[in-house]
């Protein structure tokens, strides 16, 4: 037996329509000045939000709009300690990578807050506005549907290195885009290299968040409001975001080997709804 009420999830599609309807915005928006620029990106930024909830809406499957539902507003499924740790986790990943740094003569003066934004042209209130819209928006696209779509057939350690990828992959156009915290780091190869890079060990931790909480959305966008705060505001500088990327690498190692029930089991492959009906 495959899966209750008979559904079949669709990663191949999904990703292949929330790219698709990103990019049909974000790449415009690489050839406008300003405003317009940050429009279409704006737009593009709740594309997988409206896939993977169309997606959900139009599967026919009541299981699947059940949990959907259960995701979004079942704010008591939420283990607010687990969300506090990993969010002090994430700190201390900062704090650790500053220290490091110094190592490779970076300055203290990174313990810090930024006065701006890394979004030029867009104003702090627009740029606190992304900050938050992506945290909330791109949750409920990446776990409203596409993550359990791709963990419906592995086990959640290669869902966290593929969906890792993809998501880092996505971000690509933005690279392009004149005024954004991505092409600010086309000064140096190495800066986009490990921009991209960088993602796939976060979607562990992303990924450890969402099912410790018992798959809620809400953790996931707490969660990755913080992360996106904390990586605009604290003063680091590209260099010792390469080596956030080697602390962030280990403290993913830790979690899956600490958690690697969690990370290797396959009792939910084929059958991810199903257990979720009966609680498993």
């Amino acid at each position: 037996m495959m899966q209750q009420a008979g559904y079949r999830y669709r990663p191949v599609l999904f990703f292949a329509l929330a790219y698709l309807f990103t990019w049909i915005f974000w790449v415009p928006a690489i050839f406008l000045p300003g405003n317009a620029a940050f429009g279409l990106m704006a737009v593009g930024l709740i594309a997988p939000a409206v896939v993977s909830t169309l997606f959900v809406v139009l599967s026919g499957s009541d299981a699947l709009k059940r949990d959907l539902r259960n995701k979004l507003v079942g704010f008591y499924k939420v283990k607010w300690l687990n969300v506090f740790w990993a969010v002090a986790l994430f700190a201390v990943i900062v704090g650790l990578s500053i220290l490091l740094s110094l190592a490779f003569g970076q300055s203290l003066d990174q313990f810090a807050f930024t006065e701006d934004f890394s979004f030029t042209g867009v104003g702090i209130g627009s740029a606190l506005m992304t900050i938050l819209a992506a945290s909330i928006i791109e949750e409920v696209g990446w776990k409203g549907y596409c993550e359990d779509s791709i963990g419906n057939y592995m086990n959640w350690f290669w869902e966290s290195m593929i969906f890792g990828a993809l998501w880092s992959l996505w971000h690509l156009p933005l690279i392009f885009i004149r005024g954004t915290y991505q092409a600010g780091l086309t000064v140096n190869p190495l800066y986009v290299v490990n921009f991209f890079v960088s993602g796939i060990p976060l979607g562990f931790i992303i990924t450890w968040v969402y099912l410790v909480s018992d798959r809620s959305i809400l953790a996931c966008m707490v969660f990755h409001l913080f992360v996106n705060f904390m990586q605009e505001k604290i003063a680091m500088t590209p260099e010792t975001k390469c080596v956030e990327t080697i602390v962030v690498t280990a403290a993913a190692a830790v979690i899956v080997l600490a958690n690697k029930d969690l990370f290797f089991e396959t009792r939910h492959v084929g059958r991810l709804l199903e257990a979720l009906e009966h609680g498993h």
